[in-house]
């Protein structure tokens, strides 16, 4: 028998390897909102219908670091509402923020002072359908230089990374140039089709994608689908890949939508699980995540179990960022912020999970790493999948410990 879903913020027993929580009822409850396919990313879509902060050469210690076993979690302010389906969110340079509409194809820019939205343009060729559209999105490492957004969505055949330029200087609507597709061919479903971007500290641009549905695609090296693909920011396979040829990062992922590195520079992954358990992967090139054949922990030789997971019901992973010394991941069906401590050195977690607030929300998409003790988080009610309130979708600007 696999251990505990790592879920409850009730009594966390910790022990070496494995951080076993029994879920309360209320937390059971909560994980029963209706959700439909996301929530195991592997149901058949609704009937209707990254991210990336400047990179920085100074690293904390492990020490200075090191968080707190328990955590907080407190929301500063609403910085905007009225969001249609935002997905990606990624930082300026000047800290005003790029967010991404799903199903409208187009890119907002989020006055952080203000909280004034101003739509820059549209995406030509997306082709919003079920989990597909415009997704992540990602400020270019040479920003100051070129202007280069990254912007990863689905058109009619494929999942596609581009960049377009973003002209401040043109009027608002017409600001974004066409779109230069670096890298085409990733396989498109209805259903799990990726879409996080973010450049990590070597400058290299990082992909998470889904297998669409077609698990076997997981396994297949050949195939985009199912990966953590790694590349130049022109698209070409990096120097120092698991294979010369190929922006193959990992493999035997089943829909990666969150990448995060901490202060030693480690790669996380958050994974969707299909009806057992999500995941929280520390990220080694070259290797096997285990999809389809294992989900969760599974201690089988050949594969890389996670570093904590949770029932579906109570996570449904999306965006994850680092901050303070732990991974902050979102959750859709799970409607919740989880706090995944790390050590600094070790795989395993400092402390169990924590969960911050559960139900207030509704469903999280993104969070990203705002600075200090600072977080912005996007809810992702108008989705097609959430019950959608006044003032929905909005980002919340969080202070967290």
């Amino acid at each position: 028998m696999r251990g505990a879903a790592f879920g409850s913020v009730q009594t966390p027993a910790v022990r070496k390897g494995v951080v076993a929580v029994l879920a309360s009822a209320s937390l059971l409850l909560s994980g029963c909102s209706a959700d439909g396919g996301e929530a195991r990313e592997g149901g058949a879509p609704p009937a209707a219908s990254g991210s990336s902060a400047p990179v920085t050469s100074a690293s904390p210690s492990p020490a200075a670091d090191r968080p707190p076993a328990r955590g907080s979690v407190d929301v500063v302010s609403t910085l905007t509402e009225d969001l249609p389906s935002p997905w990606g969110l990624a930082a300026l340079p000047g800290g005003d923020l790029l967010v991404t509409s799903r199903d409208e194809a187009t890119i907002s820019r989020i006055d952080v002072r203000t909280g004034k939205k101003t739509v820059l343009g549209s995406v030509p060729g997306v082709a919003p359908a079920g989990e597909g559209g415009l997704l992540g999105v990602a400020v270019g490492p040479a920003y100051g230089a070129d202007h280069q957004v990254y912007v990863y969505f689905t058109t009619e055949s494929d999942n596609r990374i581009a960049r377009l330029q973003y002209d401040e200087a043109k009027p608002a609507g017409q600001q974004l140039g066409a779109p230069d597709t670096i890298l085409r061919g990733i396989p498109k479903g209805g259903i799990h089709n990726g879409g996080r971007i973010a450049f990590g500290p070597d400058r290299m641009l990082y992909a998470g994608t889904g297998e669409t549905g077609d698990t076997g695609l997981a396994q297949d090296k050949k195939s985009l689908a199912g990966k953590i693909l790694r590349m130049t920011p022109d698209g070409e396979p990096v120097h120092g890949n698991p294979e010369a040829d190929s922006v193959v990062y990992t493999y035997g992922h089943r829909n990666v939508q969150g990448l995060a590195w901490d202060a030693q520079k480690r790669l996380w992954a958050s994974e969707f699980g299909q009806d057992t358990w999500d995941e929280l992967n520390l990220v080694e090139p070259g290797k096997n995540y285990g999809w389809p054949d294992v989900e969760g922990k599974a201690g089988k030789a050949g594969f890389v179990d996670p570093v904590a997971w949770w029932k579906t019901s109570e996570a449904s992973p999306s965006g994850i960022a680092y901050a303070r010394g732990s991974i902050w991941m979102a959750g859709l069906r799970g409607e919740r912020l989880w706090r995944i401590p790390l050590s600094g050195t070790d795989k395993e977690p400092l402390a169990a999970p924590q969960a911050f607030l559960e139900g207030t929300y509704g469903r999280l998409r993104t969070v990203l790493a705002a600075g200090g003790d600072r977080l912005w988080l996007v809810t992702s009610n108008t989705d097609g999948r959430g019950t959608p309130k006044p003032g929905d979708d909005r980002i919340l600007l969080l202070k967290v410990r």
